[in-house]
């Protein structure tokens, strides 16, 4: 199996630009997977255009390797405005 990760995502765009943010907490394989899953729950594409500013965020994120490589990918829990 392959490592799997636990990314803590602060995905924030400051106003004026939007009111748009939260923390995003993800087990994924890579930061592409990180993406992937958080985007999938924006439902109708609504925050689209902070998509790029959230690329940076998943990179920036404090980022832990999980002992246990069997654990499903998920998001395990958001706290979104």
């Amino acid at each position: 199996m392959a490592q799997k990760f636990f990314y803590v995502v602060d995905h924030y765009v400051p106003f004026p630009g939007s009111e748009y943010g939260g923390i995003w907490n993800v087990i994924a394989q890579d930061d592409e997977e990180c993406f992937e899953m958080i985007v999938a729950e924006d439902d109708g594409n609504f925050n689209q255009p902070h998509y790029n500013k959230l690329r940076e965020n998943i990179k920036k994120s404090y980022t832990y390797a999980l002992a246990e490589s069997n654990l499903d990918s998920c998001i395990v829990s958001e706290f979104t405005t």
